[in-house]
């Protein structure tokens, strides 16, 4: 099966990030294809750099961008909730990038789920 992934909470607020990528990590697990998560609203604060949790508290950040490294994912952050956010090119961690909504829609039509997490 073929999925896309959208998280509208970000990474130290709400549970939806953490689900997000165990779901897509179980999923690639068992051979689907994850085509895209797609970052927007306050999730977008999960591919920020900027953040620096204590030594002792996952770095879901970090965990992002090495699961995207390692499995070649398409990690997107919305640019318009970006912005507003004040997260720019410069401030994103490894392996994210910023585009418009039209790579969520795209995602939605050319997989088998969209499976979204936050509200």
């Amino acid at each position: 099966m073929k999925f896309s992934v959208l998280v509208n909470e970000g990474p130290f607020t709400h549970q939806a990030s953490d689900s997000a990528y165990h779901f897509v990590k179980a999923a690639i697990g068992k051979g689907h294809e994850v085509m895209r998560v797609f970052f927007y609203h306050d999730g977008v604060n999960n591919g920020a750099k900027l953040s620096s949790p204590q030594q002792d508290d996952r770095n879901i950040v970090k965990l992002w961008s090495q699961l995207g490294k390692e499995h070649g994912l398409d990690l997107v952050i919305c640019v318009a909730a970006a912005l507003r956010r004040g997260i720019k090119d410069d401030v994103l961690a490894e392996g994210f990038r910023i585009s418009g909504l039209g790579q969520l829609i795209e995602a939605g039509m050319e997989t088998d789920r969209l499976v979204v997490f936050g509200d």
